[in-house]
């Protein structure tokens, strides 16, 4: 999750799910345990880099966020008559932790359905809030058309959540799950889980150009605290200290929907959205393979780094959010966010557990039934094998040696396809390894490849992506008007036909 203007985080509104099965009392696992902390992610790519995350004493010091009650947004105008006169009559409600009495709320949580369905509240749960008063609320349309917020049907804006905390007084906010991993749809609906279209960066350029960033000085400090890695040398991001605000903004519109510079990451190559429908079978998270997928706990300790706690690591002596010098951690109660616990993400990963895809429009028909052919003649299962569409392992990117105890401790796969480096090799997220994707959803999906430099599967199998006069459909990069797309030959030398069924069999999976 990216750490920006409270402006630009969003979220969206609450699904309802079914009571239908039996009584359920799971065993609530102890999340954060400093032993499996050490060992949960792989060694940066410069192992000198590697982060040592706070302890398990500082962590459960942080306080627990309570989850608020949330309401639909819409651009001023829109929604139900009366709509925003009748939000400021409703009293704040907790739904799910500690008022200020310390007196405590919680959703029914007597079946898995329950808990499913809180789990969705967690994924809709905003992290960070900013008032929405009157002069705010009437330039709300503007907001969103100036940044191209698309917009979902009945007007509502899908990325984002109205909060009552104060009886009167409306906030929007977001920031959590939902805003990066709720995918707008043609149609106008909403895709919970998968990879999200929401164009952050553009937004977060516009709201750099309108001062919500602040000054350029704290503007550039944000930048340095969200993708600086002071160990790399030379250092890619040393050109950041020296950017105005309008080259800052500059940087960020070339990222586009589908594609974010999330923390940890850089603007000059970030990474395409996850889908998370499926997560439950992936080996590593993130597209570098950064951490270790064992079990249910595991993805419960990855929604809490990236929700805030990775950026208290101390990475080589940079704490992200160490202060003006990035060497201070703060105190735990201070800590400028606060935590789930370890029932709410318990309950989150549940959820993200049990999101399906939507039905697929795409038929099984004679030319996906050659496609398949196509898949199986190309050794395509090799690396995507049936029925995840992936074998799990880590492939190494070029220039990058891998360790002989690598071999014994994870599932590497030591063949380089040759695609570009610098995601793996020049962030704070950068392991020196790409995971193999799965192909399942890539129907609904898009932006290709991991920093998303091609928009479509027909981009993806254009030979001329190798060129340097290429230019790319997705992600360009900062001032980059044409550039090649390295990596994965794998099906460029197709015939059309062939190339034209291949895709028709994936977008059936």
């Amino acid at each position: 999750m990216k750490f920006a203007s409270l402006a630009i985080l969003f979220a969206i509104p609450v699904c309802q799910a079914q009571k239908t099965d039996l009584k359920f009392q799971p065993v609530i696992p102890k999340m954060w345990i400093d032993s499996e902390i050490a060992t949960l992610e792989l060694p940066l790519a410069n192992p000198a880099g590697s982060p040592k995350h706070v302890s398990s004493d500082y962590y459960y010091r942080i306080p627990v966020r309570p989850i608020y009650k949330q309401y639909p947004a819409y651009p001023y105008g829109a929604g139900p008559a009366g709509y925003f006169d009748w939000l400021r009559q409703q009293e704040p409600e907790i739904v799910w932790g500690e008022d200020k009495d310390r007196r405590k709320y919680a959703p029914p949580l007597e079946t898995k359905a329950d808990w499913i369905k809180a789990g969705e509240l967690v994924f809709d749960s905003v992290l960070g809030s900013i008032p929405l008063n009157d002069l705010f609320l009437r330039g709300l349309r503007g907001y969103v058309e100036k940044r191209t917020i698309p917009l979902a049907k009945g007007d509502m804006i899908p990325f984002a959540h109205i909060v009552i905390r104060e009886k009167g007084k409306l906030e929007i906010g977001g920031g959590g799950c939902a805003e990066c991993h709720t995918r707008l749809m043609p149609d106008g609906t909403v895709l919970k889980g998968a990879q999200g279209n929401e164009p952050g960066d553009r937004k977060f350029a516009e709201d750099l150009r309108d001062g919500f960033g602040g000054p350029v000085e704290a503007a550039r400090s944000l930048e340095r605290g969200l993708y600086q890695g002071l160990w790399q040398r030379p250092d890619a991001l040393a050109r950041v200290g020296e950017m105005s605000i309008e080259e800052l903004a500059t940087l960020h519109d070339g990222v586009p929907p589908g594609v974010f510079s999330r923390h940890r990451a850089s603007p000059l190559y970030p990474v395409q959205v996850p889908d998370l429908i499926g997560v439950k079978d992936r080996r590593y998270l993130d597209r570098t393979g950064l951490q270790l997928h064992r079990s249910i706990v595991d993805l419960m300790r990855y929604a809490a780094l990236n929700q805030g706690v990775d950026s208290l690591a101390n990475f080589n002596g940079f704490i992200p959010f160490g202060g003006p010098n990035f060497d201070k951690l703060p105190e735990p109660e201070k800590v400028p966010f606060g935590r789930y616990s370890d029932e709410q993400l318990y309950a989150l990963a549940l959820y993200l557990y049990s999101v399906e895809p939507p039905p697929n429009p795409n038929p099984f028909d004679a030319t996906a039934k050659r496609g398949k052919q196509v898949f199986e003649h190309e050794g395509c299962g090799t690396c995507h094998t049936p029925p995840l569409f992936t074998n799990n392992k880590l492939l190494p990117a070029p220039g990058f040696q891998v360790p002989k105890d690598h071999l014994k401790k994870y599932h590497v796969l030591p063949v380089s396809i040759g695609t570009d480096p610098n995601l793996t090799m020049n962030t704070r997220r950068g392991t020196g390894y790409y995971k193999v994707p799965s192909l399942r959803g890539v129907w609904y999906r898009n932006m290709f490849e991991h920093s998303g430099s091609v928009a479509t599967l027909e981009d993806w199998f254009d030979p001329r992506r190798l060129r340097e006069d290429y230019v790319p459909t997705g992600f360009r990069g900062y001032n980059v008007k044409t550039r090649a797309v390295p990596g994965h030959e794998f099906g460029l030398k197709l015939s059309i036909e062939d190339k034209s069924a291949l895709i028709a069999y994936l977008k059936t999976l």
